[in-house]
């Protein structure tokens, strides 16, 4: 081993070792704490504070496509990139405005510990909450697997080792302290991994400015040899059906997502989640746009056309962090996307568990008159949390080619699924369990078809049919079947509620 190669390697090293070591002490802590397995594993017994649940949230949302797949279509298409990503800056803001309060309450008295609990309570139906458990698995596992392959490529790019050898590294390490802490030791590792990102693009931002020559050098390269990436359409790239699209994917119907929703019911006061939105909105708004403009900026150091960096615009970051940043800031710049891609996978894991555990073996254990003993019920959940992790890992080795694509393609997934189920379950007494079925089943399925297709409405992405596709069926789902009892689910719409 170089020394080079060390210095670039000993900060993430280092990282991994301080987030393993604080999700041992936070589960010793938990161990002790008297609360029960279930609450406490997965969704740390609703007692976050507002710093950590803006941070695990932002984390969560803040995937390795934000810090790598992103800033690369910056850096083809410019500035236009950026303009379409502050969209993201109100992902928490309708997160916690839409959400937060309501679900929290009703995951209280219900006494709910996931989401697919709630949606079960509120639509009374078996089939509709485990329909969602499963489409839980499946995109999550997507998503999982572009978060390995997009962490180990970029230790692969930037210290010199090995593909494989990083993905092990990183992947063993965010199932192990995910199986380890469960959702509060995923919580503050995400806290830390939050603060870790934010390092990391000053870091880089330092490094290119200072390569390129200064802010305004840079920016007089890019207006002379790439004018189109000065304007907001690209020089006719980025039309506007692109623009809207992706307001709706990475921005609208992000509040939506199942990964994000479970941390509404995770917090301990009110003053919690209002300083989370107001925190989470300012830091994510900060994380996302100065990610992009780190991709733009990169052309003042890397010069000439995709086809020079491997025809992948995920190559980009990693060349410009060994191009602008010597080994040792090279490898604390690294930790910020890789905390991204772990703390990602971390979130999605501990919510893939509790669906397979929670909303569908106990559920069909209690249904069939069987007791459920909690020491079981946890080495359960620790070992299907381990078992995910290992089946992502092994998918993940041999990497598929655009992981902001597959990203993408999960987040549409899952919006379509559980948008209007949410939407409607939680705000609209008339949804009944026939429209909640045919909306999360017609949905996603027009979805799904319309990927595999490449079918477009008007070249506008394949979000726009699911969530149209989905809003329809909820509707004549609901209102061409018999009305539901309201007093099933008294508790989501009481008479009145306190402020």
């Amino acid at each position: 081993m170089s020394f080079d190669a060390l210095l670039g390697f000993a900060p993430l090293l280092i990282f991994m070792a301080v987030a393993v070591c604080m999700s041992i002490v936070i589960r010793r802590h938990t161990e002790h704490s008297g609360k029960g397995f279930l609450s406490e594993y997965f969704i740390g017994n609703r007692s976050l504070g507002g710093f950590v649940l803006a941070m695990t949230t932002v984390a969560t949302y803040g995937s390795v496509s934000s810090f790598v797949g992103g800033p690369g279509q910056a850096w083809d298409y410019g500035f236009g990139w950026v303009y379409m990503a502050t969209c993201q800056v109100t992902a928490l803001f309708l997160l916690y405005g839409i959400l937060g309060k309501r679900m929290a309450l009703i995951a209280r008295k219900i006494n709910a510990v996931t989401i697919v609990d709630v949606i079960r309570a509120r639509f009374q139906s078996n089939a509709v909450a485990t329909l969602s458990a499963l489409v839980i698995v499946v995109f999550f596992i997507a998503t999982m697997v572009a978060q390995f392959v997009g962490g180990a490529r970029l230790f692969e790019a930037v210290t010199g080792y090995s593909y494989v050898a990083g993905l092990l590294l990183f992947g063993i390490l965010a199932i192990v302290f995910t199986t380890i802490g469960g959702f509060r030791g995923v919580a503050f590792t995400d806290a830390l991994c939050g603060i870790v990102m934010l390092i990391g693009l000053v870091i880089l931002a330092g490094g290119i400015i200072t390569a390129g020559g200064g802010w305004e050098n840079i920016m007089v390269a890019i207006e002379t040899n790439h004018p189109e990436m000065m304007e907001p359409g690209a020089g006719g790239d980025m039309p506007w059906t692109l623009y809207f699209t992706q307001w709706l994917l990475v921005g609208v119907f992000t509040f939506c997502l199942p990964q994000s929703v479970v941390r509404t019911m995770s917090y301990d006061t009110t003053k919690a989640v209002h300083r989370a939105m107001l925190i989470g909105t300012i830091v994510l708004g900060f994380m996302m746009i100065a990610a992009t403009t780190l991709g733009v900026i990169s052309a003042g150091i890397l010069p000439g056309s995709l086809e020079d960096y491997g025809n992948s615009v995920d190559n980009i970051i990693p060349r410009a962090i060994v191009a602008s940043l010597p080994p040792v800031l090279g490898g604390i710049a690294i930790i910020g996307p890789i905390a991204a891609s772990i703390s990602t996978v971390s979130s999605l894991l501990i919510v893939a568990s509790s669906s397979i555990i929670k909303d569908i073996y106990i559920t069909w254990r209690t249904d069939h008159g069987h007791e459920v003993a909690e020491r079981p019920i946890a080495w359960g959940s620790q070992i299907i949390t381990l078992v995910i992790g290992v089946i992502v890992l092994v998918l993940s080795i041999v990497p598929p080619d655009v992981i902001w694509r597959i990203n993408m393609f999960a987040f549409g997934g899952l919006e379509t699924a559980f948008c209007w189920v949410l939407v409607f379950g939680l705000f609209w007494k008339r949804a009944n369990k026939y429209g909640a079925m045919l909306s999360m089943a017609g949905g996603t399925l027009a979805y799904c078809i319309s990927m595999a297709l490449g079918f477009t409405a008007f070249g506008m992405h394949q979000i726009t049919i699911g969530i149209s596709v989905s809003f329809i069926l909820m509707i004549i789902g609901s209102l061409a079947t018999k009305a539901p009892d309201v007093k099933a689910f008294a508790a989501f719409f009481p008479e009145k509620e306190k402020a």
